[in-house]
């Protein structure tokens, strides 16, 4: 995955950045503090944050490689003895509604629902909650150091993956199927198919929000935060919901253009802020900003 540069009043604001252009959430990247904001006269900002940020790579390693080379360490390790060693305002803007996913059984009820409503929050501490940068390694005069180790092969952490959603599967007691497939080189999907499966994506999609974040954990705690990125879906719910938000972006866009007026959507977890993002950037005479703190950060719809 390359390196994207974002730039902000704060890092917190150049992270946000960051994650809008990703379209994934915090516990997904490394970054690296490129520059820090200086200090201006009567305490304004004399520069801006710079950072650069990526999705956190994956180990390639082979069943067996993780071992020998562990074998290698703790030989080498004998040998040369012990050593030592912000909280939300309110806004009078009424925000536009999303739609949630394109409806059916999925949806668990048929009726249109908030796409940013039941997103799950991005697990994150936020200013004056002692924020740090230890999830990327050692900050240093140039930046962070990161961190791109662990023993954990790819195909054990989608094992791992798919056998933990089974059996929340089955102690829902859904008559399903759990199976994966790589949605890019560093991105698998654990995709569940079967009838009648509304319970497992619950009310605006918050169950399924929330077994994914159990898989995630499950995968990220066995490689210490540099595991394969897990997505999970029901009976296509994420994808409905996809194609219902570009829809909806596009026609919000267009009618932003036509009345030169900006729109205020719901707030919405980063890779539904990024589909908005990437579909208003192909629409001439429209911009787009995001706003806010997690879990209520959401996206403006600007004419310009």
């Amino acid at each position: 995955m390359e390196w994207v540069e974002t730039t902000g009043r704060t890092i917190e604001e150049a992270l946000d950045a960051a994650l809008d252009e990703l379209g994934v959430d915090e516990t997904d990247v490394e970054y690296e503090v490129l520059a820090r904001p200086r200090g201006g006269i009567f305490g304004r900002f004399g520069g801006e944050a710079r950072i650069r940020a990526r999705v956190k790579p994956i180990s390639r390693e082979k069943p067996g490689e993780a071992r020998r080379r562990a074998r290698r360490q703790r030989g080498g390790d004998k040998r040369g003895g012990e050593r030592g060693g912000r909280s939300e305002t309110g806004d009078a803007r009424k925000p536009a509604r999303a739609p949630a996913g394109g409806g059916g059984p999925a949806d668990g009820s048929s009726e249109g629902r908030s796409a940013g409503a039941g997103a799950r929050p991005r697990r994150r501490s936020r200013r004056g909650r002692g924020r740090s940068e230890s999830n990327v390694g050692k900050d240093r005069d140039q930046g962070v150091t990161v961190d791109e180790h662990t023993d954990m092969p790819v195909d054990e952490q989608v094992e791992a993956a798919v056998d933990f959603t089974r059996g929340l599967v089955d102690a829902f007691g859904a008559k399903a199927a759990v199976d994966s497939h790589f949605e890019d080189e560093d991105t698998v999907l654990v995709d569940v198919t079967g009838d009648n499966l509304g319970l497992l994506v619950g009310q605006r999609g918050a169950t399924l929000a929330a077994i994914e974040e159990l898989v995630r954990t499950v995968v990220q705690r066995q490689t210490g935060g540099h595991g394969v990125r897990v997505h999970v879906d029901v009976a296509g719910y994420r994808a409905k919901r996809r194609e219902a938000l570009s829809e909806f972006a596009r026609q919000l866009a267009e009618r932003v253009r036509d009345e030169s007026a900006e729109q205020v959507l719901e707030p919405m977890a980063a890779p539904d802020r990024k589909v908005v993002h990437d579909v208003v950037a192909e629409i001439d005479g429209v911009t787009t900003i995001s706003e806010g703190e997690e879990p209520r950060r959401r996206v403006v719809i600007r004419p310009g």
